[in-house]
C-alpha cells in the first residue's frame, strides 16, 4: 500500500477498551438472558412449546441485533 494512500484509524484506549466491553456485556446479557426470561414467564396464556419457540426467536433476533448494532459501532470507530 503506497504512503499516501494509508488511512488514519482510531484507536481507542485500554480504558475506554475495557468501560466498552463491561457496557456490551451487561446490556448483552440484559437483553438476551433477561428479556428471553421476561417472555416466557409473562405469556401464560400459551402452552410451554410455543413459549419455547417464542423465546427463543426473540433470543435469536436480540442476538443479530446486538450483532449487527456491534458491527455498526465498530465501523463508526465507535468502539
Amino acid at each position: 500500500m503506497p504512503d499516501d494512500v494509508v488511512k488514519e484509524r482510531a484507536e481507542i484506549g485500554w480504558w475506554r477498551a475495557t468501560l466498552s466491553s463491561i457496557v456490551i456485556l451487561v446490556v448483552g446479557i440484559g437483553v438476551l438472558v433477561y428479556g428471553t426470561n421476561a417472555v416466557v414467564t409473562r405469556l401464560l396464556s400459551v402452552d410451554r412449546s410455543t413459549r419455547v419457540g417464542i423465546a427463543t426467536t426473540v433470543f435469536f433476533v436480540a442476538f443479530f441485533a446486538l450483532a449487527w448494532t456491534l458491527r455498526r459501532l465498530q465501523r463508526g470507530h465507535i468502539i
